[in-house]
């Protein structure tokens, strides 16, 4: 088994010469603490996307709501609409549910305890044991897909994912110390962030390289295994973009529960191998072109139509605001909607 206690000075070494600047990050070493609300603001957000994506996010987001308590007062819709483009928005009523209960139960200061942590609403194990050691430096384990990759190399783990997982997360913890506790799992993400890649690693660059059983095999790159997924499936459906008189975009909330709950989009039929058109007014619909879109679980092709009419039951809105405020999927069927 490869020598712990070198491997992680050795890491330590490196995080201190090549760690990224983050806005979210205290600088190794500097015994600065950074702002719970930031640290778990940042580890909700690159949850399902990359740092360069949720960047521009986060600092929007703070810039408009710099603590915990302002965001916990936000309405629902406009939190929603903010986070549009991020995907994943059950994650944006998590926050926001999280961010009330820590203003109103927690007097606006976030516990500093991992179990305390675990106890808020939409936070889990994950999130809860990186707020806890990188805001207040407690020892806790924090695995991700960086550090699981990065575990499965040093130790050669033959065992698939994500069968392997509580494996690697036993390998984890075997780094998790007092020294340093909120510098290490930050130096793990940046080595498989920026070394350890999924494909073709640096392994020359790596300081771990000295110790990692996967290089040692000459594979390093072959792990994690993994089994082998399932084909994604393909749906259809049909978006409406509607404008009125005034050339504004008639717009609905969708259902609270559900893929894209409680967002904001264009009206749509149902989303299934046979959809049916289901259009949310009788209008000369005119077909623009189709667009296409990427689930976790599923992937669609929408087609487009455009049509003109009014009503009550929609929320009639600028062009230019709904580009603005629209989840992904939306925004690239009105984009087709306007550019016909």
């Amino acid at each position: 088994m490869p020598d712990v206690s070198s491997l992680r000075a050795a890491l330590l070494d490196w995080y201190d010469a090549h760690a990224r600047s983050l806005p979210w990050r205290a600088p190794p070493g500097s015994g600065t603490r950074t702002d719970p609300y930031r640290v778990w603001l940042s580890e909700v957000m690159l949850q399902q996307t990359t740092v360069p994506h949720a960047a521009p996010y986060f600092e929007r987001f703070t810039t408009r709501w710099p603590t915990v308590r302002d965001l916990a007062a936000v309405e629902d819709s406009e939190l929603m609409a903010a986070w549009a483009g991020l995907g994943y928005y059950a994650r944006a009523r998590n926050l926001l549910a999280c961010a009330r209960a820590v203003a109103r139960d927690h007097g606006g200061v976030f516990p500093d305890s991992e179990a305390a942590l675990l106890a808020l609403p939409g936070v889990g194990a994950y999130t809860a044991a990186a707020v806890a050691t990188i805001a207040f430096d407690q020892p806790a384990n924090v695995v991700d897909g960086n550090v699981e990759r990065v575990m499965s190399r040093l130790f050669a783990v033959e065992t698939p994912l994500p069968a392997a997982r509580p494996e690697l997360k036993r390998l984890a913890a075997l780094f998790v110390s007092d020294e340093r506790p909120g510098d290490w799992p930050q130096a793990l993400m940046d080595l498989g962030s920026g070394v350890c890649r999924p494909k073709s690693p640096s392994c020359e660059l790596c300081p771990l390289a000295f110790g990692c059983e996967g290089l040692k095999a000459g594979e390093p790159a072959r792990y994690p295994l993994k089994v082998k997924k399932a084909e994604r499936p393909h749906r259809l459906g049909h978006a409406f973009v509607l404008r009125d008189g005034e050339g504004r975009i008639g717009l609905v909330r969708r259902p609270d529960k559900g893929l894209l709950g409680g967002m904001v989009g264009l009206p749509t039929s149902d989303w299934s191998a046979t959809p049916d058109f289901m259009a949310p007014v009788d209008a000369d619909w005119v077909e623009v072109g189709a667009v296409e879109h990427v689930f976790t679980h599923f992937s669609l092709t929408l087609t487009v139509h455009v049509g003109a009419g009014d009503g009550d039951d929609f929320l009639w809105t600028e062009a230019e605001d709904a580009l603005a405020s629209l989840p992904t999927v939306f925004r690239k069927a009105l984009e087709r909607g306007l550019a016909a």
